[in-house]
């Protein structure tokens, strides 16, 4: 083979499954793929957990439909950020816990559950403390990929972005409600609810 074919082997010995280039690169990288893997698994624990706890929270917000509508949008898009980094948990080696409970524990984020008295200001306390849970997440996920993991530096990011609008989100809600306050998110509804403009996967059928 031609000496200038430099990538066309390289760590793993051709024909290898035991090995995957998709994650020997990130360790020839100075990464570390299995700390990534288990961190993905911690941060899509929470992005599960929360499109469960969310789904509750939206429930007892009946009578506040802009309320339930933004909260719609982040819980799907919560749903979104599962889907796409679930695949990159197995491309590094690893895989999900067997058991739920065990994926709910690991779970990067405290669980956001329904507040004693839900009332719509301390259920929006709840929903922006959870994005900005999920913010500080995702941002050290970027950190730690983003000089040797493009991949998943790519899925990380676009998460982060559809996080801190709902980080903002919820500080214009909670401002109104609870303060009184103008302080514009500066964004407009989704398209569709649960749109993810920058994390959803390829739409291969209506469930995606």
């Amino acid at each position: 083979m031609s000496d200038d074919k430099r990538h066309a082997s390289g760590s793993v010995k051709p024909g290898d499954t035991s090995k995957r280039v998709g994650a020997e690169v990130v360790r020839e990288r100075g990464g570390d793929p299995e700390e990534i893997r288990e961190k993905l698994v911690d941060a899509i624990g929470a992005e599960f957990t929360t499109y469960y706890y969310y789904t509750n929270l939206r429930c007892f917000l009946a009578g506040e439909e802009d309320l339930k509508e933004i909260t719609e949008d982040a819980r799907l898009e919560d749903r979104a950020h599962f889907e796409l980094v679930m695949p990159r948990v197995f491309e590094l080696g690893g895989q999900l816990p067997t058991d739920m409970r065990e994926f709910a524990d690991r779970a990067s984020c405290p669980d956001a559950y329904l507040p004693e008295d839900p009332t719509p200001v301390n259920i929006l306390e709840t929903l922006l403390e959870a994005e900005r849970c999920a913010i500080r997440t995702w941002a050290e996920v970027c950190d730690m990929t983003r000089d040797c993991d493009p991949r998943t530096y790519d899925m990380a990011q676009r998460i982060y972005n559809e996080e801190v609008d709902h980080e903002a989100w919820f500080i214009e809600l909670l401002s109104r409600e609870r303060d009184g306050v103008s302080n514009p998110a500066g964004h407009f509804v989704r398209g569709e609810p649960g749109d993810a403009p920058y994390s959803t996967n390829n739409r291969f059928n209506d469930s995606a």
